[in-house]
This record gives structure tokens, C-alpha cells and sequence, in this order.
């Protein structure tokens, strides 16, 4: 007999378009906790920039995978997929249940599309060989090899995440295909979760309209001297965590190559490329329900209403719209 899978509710849709205030209503309401979907969230120190919750709000509604990385810390996409399970099968022992939440599509997918299954093959002997020749020569040796047979897994991690490095470079001489090869083309099985998203978005000249409002709040608010904080205490632009639209602008104007009203400029513009780009993802999510939150314009409470109605039924009876 087959395992029931766990349902679970993600909340999605363009940064800007309201998530967070629908998610807070409906945590309430469900006895839920919150999984941030941020690839920069995840990171201590990285607060305003990254518009995350407050802890007056942590304190009221619990919020998972928020502040679990150092800015000089590499994130991926499996960290993410490996801690949200855990996350799940802890805030269910509860009673409880789990809303993911936010705005990075790679993530919904990766956990709640499917995943790789297919075992590769790990060799202690390859590993301690490659351990030896980072230790003699450093990472720099091995990451530059990597980049040579495997280029797409070096783009997508950072030269000092020795550990991913070398086991892209494991895989790669027992297998002789890449890990880039293995991860578009190998096994996948079903997700272990039964999911119902539900989308918001709204006009786009309105979406556009709060992320301008959006972004100079955060450069009225503590956002540059953020950045300085984390440039005195050694996280600059090397690091990944650092290369996120608003936090490289303001880096760019810190040295002066840019004044500080071009970078929010440049941030706002940053801003509405991805929301677009946000939306082109979204919308093949399935099964979904879409709201138009400028239709909600007394306040968050009926579509908080509307949305619990629909988890609820969903949660109880695996019932989809």
C-alpha cells in the first residue's frame, strides 16, 4: 500500500503582490507555520534588502528557513529541498501544518515538482584524492578543473563550496557524464507532497507601482547602511549572497560608481525584470488558484477568508479546485 503523500499549500506570485500579509491571516487561521521560498532570506544579516519579516511577526507566526546561512555561506537548492522536508515532517509530529511561501520558483519546483533519484555512485578513494589536492594546491585548483569539465555546475556554485565542488568533480570521474548532465536528465520521481498553490498577482503597472514604493522604503529605511555592515565585517561582492539586485547596486555606489539614487533606480528596474520573469514560471504551477489582489482593496481579510475556506477543504480532503 502506498504512502499518503502530505499535503501541503504554497503560496506564490511576483515579489511585491502581497504574499506575506495573505500568508500571515492564513497561518493564523490554520494553525500553520511559515516556510520562507527565498533564496535570499536564507541569509543572517541580510534583512532589509531582503524585506524579511520582523521578529515581532517571527515571535506571533513561527517562520522556517529564515537566517540559516552566512552571507559568505553557499545556499543551494538542495539545502533547501533537504531542510524543508525535515521542516515538514517535524511541524506535522506537532499537529500543525506548513505553508511555503515566497517567490523563488527553482525551489517550489526542486521540492514539489519531483526530484533526482537515481543513486550515483560515491567512491571514498576518488573523494580523499580530490581532498588532497585541495589541501595541497587549494580550492582554487579544483574549482578551475571543474570549470574545465563541467562548466554549468561550476556557474552555479562558488569557488570556496569545496564540498559541492568536489563532489561535482566525484561524479563526474565515476560516472564520466557531468553533474549538470545528471541533473536534467536523470530519474525523477513523484514529489512526496500533495500540493495547492495559490497566486497572487495584480495589474502590472500596479505591481510595478509597489515595487518602486517597495524599494525606496528599504533605502529609507536602513538598506545602505546594511550593505556597509556587511562590507566592515568582510562579506563583499565575491560572495553570492551579495550579487542580488539592490545589493549590488548599493555596493557600486559605496565605491562610487554610482550614485545612490541610480542605484535604487537600478534597483526598482532589476526588480520588475524578475517579478516578470517570476510570473513566466508561475504560471505553469498546477494545480493553482489565481487571485487579482487589487480586487481586495478593503484589506487582506475576505480573500483571507476565501483562501482559508479552500486550505482547509484541500487539508482535510485532498479536494483541488
Amino acid at each position: 500500500m502506498m504512502e499518503q503523500k502530505k499535503r501541503v499549500v504554497g503560496i506564490i506570485g511576483p515579489t511585491a503582490v502581497g504574499k506575506t500579509a495573505l500568508s500571515l491571516g492564513v497561518a493564523e487561521r490554520l494553525h500553520a507555520e511559515i516556510v520562507s521560498v527565498d533564496s535570499r532570506q536564507v541569509y543572517r544579516y541580510m534583512d532589509v534588502g531582503t524585506d524579511k519579516v520582523s521578529p515581532d511577526i517571527r515571535r506571533k507566526t513561527i517562520h522556517h528557513l529564515l537566517d540559516v546561512a552566512m552571507p559568505d555561506e553557499v545556499f543551494s537548492v538542495a539545502d533547501f529541498v533537504e531542510l524543508s522536508s525535515g521542516i515538514v515532517e517535524r511541524v506535522a509530529a506537532r499537529g500543525r501544518r506548513t505553508l511555503f511561501v515566497g517567490g523563488t520558483p527553482f525551489y517550489f519546483n526542486a521540492l514539489l515538482e519531483g526530484t533526482l533519484t537515481k543513486t550515483l555512485p560515491k567512491d571514498e578513494g576518488v573523494r580523499r584524492r580530490i581532498a588532497e589536492e585541495c589541501d595541497a594546491f587549494g580550492n582554487e585548483r579544483i574549482f578551475a578543473r571543474l570549470m574545465e569539465v563541467d562548466p554549468v555546475s561550476a556557474s552555479r556554485l562558488h569557488p570556496r563550496d569545496v564540498r559541492r565542488v568536489s563532489r561535482s568533480l566525484e561524479i563526474y570521474e565515476l560516472t564520466g557524464k557531468t553533474a549538470a548532465w545528471w541533473y536534467e536528465n536523470g530519474e525523477k520521481s513523484p514529489s512526496p507532497f500533495d500540493v495547492l498553490y495559490i497566486g497572487l498577482n495584480r495589474p502590472r503597472q500596479m505591481l510595478y507601482d509597489s515595487i518602486e514604493k517597495r524599494v525606496r522604503a528599504q533605502f529609507a529605511s536602513g538598506f545602505i547602511e546594511e550593505v556597509e555592515w556587511l562590507l566592515s565585517n568582510g562579506f563583499d561582492e565575491h560572495f553570492p549572497s551579495m550579487q542580488g539586485f539592490g545589493y549590488k547596486e548599493i555596493l557600486s555606489a559605496i565605491k562610487g560608481e554610482m550614485s545612490f539614487e541610480d542605484a535604487a533606480l537600478s534597483d526598482i528596474a532589476s526588480t520588475k525584470f524578475f517579478a516578470r520573469k517570476q510570473m513566466t514560471w508561475f504560471r505553469k504551477f498546477s494545480p493553482s488558484v489565481w487571485y487579482d489582489t487589487s480586487g481586495y482593496t478593503e484589506g487582506m481579510q475576505s480573500l483571507v477568508e476565501g483562501v482559508v475556506t479552500m486550505c482547509e477543504r484541500f487539508y482535510e480532503e485532498g479536494k483541488l479546485p
